[in-house]
């Protein structure tokens, strides 16, 4: 992995991203901090042209995003007009929102959408992943709810990007998933898995959490993963901090120049 390839996922920064003003002083500080490339996701309205000055006065590029869960399920080719905005190939379909997990036709119904989705992404020249929370690893049948949507879309129309927290929180393993999606794991979503005094588990920054980061970004890499995109849902002060600790623990301990 190449620091090169670190992103920052902007959901992290959330709340300081409402404006187009917010959003450009958040990501002059983003640069500041090392990173070349950000995933855009939970940020306020903004004209993408608007969007691409900024990412260009500050020497980023827009590596991936998340799209509405609804807007890629059922009108996808609006994905594939935004992406073109954003010279962007990647995104990922961020929850599943609205599915009844206890209900395989709810699932076989997203997976289809997803498919197509895919299609219709792919045809243009882009790719759509499955972004993973730890839902998905409930059972069916003698295999999860993951394994299913993998073993059941077209790999070439729906790909990963798996999320480590959320599989270690579902009781998976981050480090076979990276394995188990060989050639079809092009974003990785790195987040560290901690926990309080309290015997709760937190969002951490990088190498403050249990995972193992080295095997984690091995099989990654191995896999074929292109972006190693750093998120933290809740951060414990300044979530600028806390991307700027992820980011210097992997640039010493991970990542080549």
């Amino acid at each position: 992995m190449k620091i090169s390839q670190v992103a920052a996922q902007l959901y992290t920064l959330r709340d300081h991203l409402k404006t187009p003003a917010d959003i450009a002083k958040s990501l002059k500080k983003v640069a500041a901090i090392g990173y070349k490339a950000v995933q855009v996701s939970g940020m306020g309205p903004i004209p993408e042209e608007e969007l691409n000055v900024i990412l260009k006065e500050n020497e980023l590029v827009c590596c991936a995003t998340h799209e509405s869960s609804e807007v890629i399920r059922r009108h996808p080719e609006q994905v594939v007009e935004r992406l073109n905005k954003l010279n962007c190939r990647y995104t990922a379909y961020p929850f599943p929102a609205g599915v009844d997990w206890t209900k395989l036709k709810d699932i076989d119904e997203l997976i289809d959408d997803l498919d197509h989705a895919g299609e219709v992404l792919r045809k243009a020249g882009q790719v759509l992943t499955y972004h993973n929370h730890a839902i998905e690893f409930i059972p069916i049948g003698s295999t999860t709810a993951l394994d299913y949507i993998y073993a059941q879309s077209d790999a070439k129309n729906l790909l990963g990007e798996i999320d480590t927290y959320w599989v270690q929180y579902g009781g998976g393993d981050p480090v076979a998933w990276c394995r188990k999606l060989k050639g079809r794991l092009p974003l990785l979503h790195m987040k560290d898995y901690a926990f309080t005094p309290q015997d709760k588990p937190a969002f951490a920054e990088i190498g403050k959490g249990t995972l193992n980061w080295s095997e984690i970004v091995a099989a990654a890499e191995a896999s074929g993963c292109l972006w190693f995109i750093v998120e933290q849902d809740v951060c414990p002060g300044d979530p600028f901090d806390s991307l700027k600790i992820s980011f210097d623990f992997i640039a010493a301990n991970l990542a080549r120049p």
